[in-house]
């Protein structure tokens, strides 16, 4: 029996152009002798779907997608991921559900148990678990299928039951002889070693074998890498799909119930290990293409200052779209270093994208002008560092608004984290492309586009493309003379340990002393910023998550609040 995954890239709420892209694929199976197509989690209305299921019209919708594909898969079976009312008269109106369709109808349906509500997902807000798991007799075979969740509860590998209940261990139970597992896994830079060891340990435990068929494609903030997989009884991955692209992947169950990959199938992308800074640029390559794609944006717009991160962002953009989609802007002020300009020119000639340089001299001084009085007898500070900054959201805004082009800010995580960036300045934009990327990774993914072979840019240009003065000189938002951004903040690398420790770990100030050896004051100083900046974060451009822990939706922080890590204020009072 040949099996398909069907690694698709739906659009959130396109019911039907995700329709079609479910023909599409079910036509390539059967063109491939294939008896079942497998598709990932809420197929046909995309993940995550977020609000959309509140809207009973987007309900109906999908439910006459799956209706329309039930009825073609005659000669075929598909197994299609489906938000659909829920039968009980109590709690929550909605499964999260995956439909076995048969004979041009839905013969079994499977609905998620276990509704993850950590990070991103939010899924107690609209489905109700299902009841009871049970196995789909289909074709002489009782097929174990879960959705995405269901199969996260491995007590061994995470150290501890992460639910109640075990739907992976129910369907073994009850007789499944293969399980099925509908995806929508969003990509973390070093995830799916995680995930590869935790089919190998369910394939294993309960010597069956496991298909794995996940989404690709970017949706808003989050970036699905594919990457679906079969791995057999003895908890070995016998093929594996692409990384970052569409893919329909088939694999043979045999007789004896043993898997292994099509031999009369397409060749499918090697299961091979890539690097984490490879992975890191498909994804965010991937991200925004298909924000800009599914949002409607044709070009991309930003700011070309002659620093490290807008040269990284540039690359980006146009490994995206195309360097003909892609304009560079300078805006110079009279504390630009000369270099700065010369280095903004020198990334838009490497990548072949269009350049304008636009001063801002006039502007600025226009500004102080007006606000003298309101200012007068003041020292110079912020306020008017930041007039440059704003004067520069302007500006891209108005070229973004003229050309309908999608202006992407430039910004890393390390400065979004202190705050070390300004409102409606350097801020304005569309999306955040490297916002969820470290400063120190921003470096080894620059040095990764110039010099590594496995890069695209690299391979297409022939030479590097980010200009090496950007990455070797001193950072600086050039806000007043001879400014360094260590004037205002501990080294990068320094930062950027306290930032994973304390946003993505977690970790008191107290544990992150103990652990670094860093200054106590430096961590709690860093600590009350990243606290203090996050109504900055809070009116951000939406970003691309890549990392565990993002500045996004996932991330749920008061405001207005006074807690105080080092706990040192609740000691005072005993």
């Amino acid at each position: 029996m040949l099996i398909a995954l069907a690694q698709i890239n739906p659009t959130v709420g396109d019911m039907a152009g995700n329709l079609r892209l479910h023909e599409a694929r079910l036509a390539e199976a059967r063109r491939l002798g294939c008896q079942l197509v497998v598709f990932p989690e809420l197929s046909v209305i995309g993940y995550p779907p977020k609000d959309l299921l509140l809207k009973p019209a987007a309900i109906e919708q999908a439910e006459s997608v799956v209706r329309t594909l039930a009825a073609q898969c005659t000669d075929i079976g598909a197994i299609i991921g489906y938000p659909c009312p829920a039968d009980g008269k109590q709690g929550l109106t909605l499964y999260n559900a995956a439909a076995l369709c048969h004979e041009g109808r839905i013969i079994h349906r499977h609905v998620k148990s276990l509704l993850p509500t950590y990070d991103v997902f939010d899924e107690h807000r609209y489905f109700e678990p299902g009841p009871a798991v049970d196995v789909a007799l289909w074709r002489g075979k009782r097929l174990g299928i879960s959705v995405c969740e269901d199969l996260w509860n491995d007590a061994s590998l995470f150290g501890r039951a992460l639910y109640h209940e075990n739907p992976i261990a129910e369907l073994a139970q009850r007789g499944a002889s293969l399980f099925i597992n509908c995806s929508a896994s969003p990509f973390v830079v070093g995830k799916h070693d995680t995930r590869l060891e935790l089919f190998r340990r369910a394939a294993k435990r309960h010597a069956l074998p496991l298909l794995y068929c996940n989404q690709v494609g970017g949706n808003d903030e989050l970036i699905f890498d594919g990457r679906s997989c079969a791995v057999d009884a003895q908890g070995r991955v016998v093929a594996q799909g692409r990384a970052f692209e569409e893919e329909l992947l088939v694999v043979e169950l045999r007789e004896d119930g043993a898997l292994a990959a099509a031999a009369s199938a397409p060749k499918s992308g090697a299961a091979v290990a890539t690097s984490s800074l490879s992975d890191l640029f498909h994804a965010l390559v991937l991200g925004l293409r298909d924000y800009c794609r599914k949002c409607g944006f044709k070009s991309i717009v930003l700011g070309l200052s002659g620093g490290i991160d807008s040269a990284l962002t540039a690359a980006l953009a146009t490994a995206a779209m195309g360097k003909e989609k892609v304009r560079g802007v300078a805006m110079p002020s009279r504390f630009s270093s000369e270099h700065s300009l010369a280095d903004a020119r020198e990334a838009a000639a490497r990548l072949g994208i269009g350049f304008d340089v636009v001063p801002i001299e006039g502007p600025h001084k226009a500004f102080e002008g007006a606000l003298s009085p309101v200012f007068a007898g003041l020292e110079p500070g912020v306020a008017e560092e930041n007039v440059q900054a704003r004067i520069r959201g302007v500006i891209l805004m108005a070229v973004s608004n003229k050309f309908g082009s999608l202006l992407v800010t430039t910004g890393n995580k390390s400065e979004l984290a202190v705050g070390y960036c300004t409102l409606y300045g350097d801020m304005a934009g569309g999306l955040a492309v490297i916002s969820d990327v470290p400063k120190t990774m921003v470096w080894e993914l620059a040095r990764w586009i110039n010099q590594n072979p496995e890069s695209p840019l690299l391979r297409e240009y022939g030479r590097a493309v980010i200009p090496e003065n950007s990455i070797a000189k001193v950072p600086s938002a050039e806000l007043r003379p001879n400014q360094t951004d260590q004037d205002s903040l501990p080294p990068y690398d320094v930062l950027d340990a306290i930032v994973e420790l304390y946003v993505e770990q977690e970790q008191s100030t107290a544990k992150i002393i103990e652990k670094t050896g860093y200054d106590a004051g430096l961590v709690q100083r860093v600590a009350r910023l990243i606290d203090m900046n996050e109504y900055k974060r809070k009116q951000a451009a939406p970003g691309l998550k890549v990392t565990s822990r993002a500045f996004g939706f996932g991330r749920r922080m008061p405001i207005a609040m006074r807690f105080d890590p080092t706990g040192e204020g609740l000691r005072s009072k005993r």
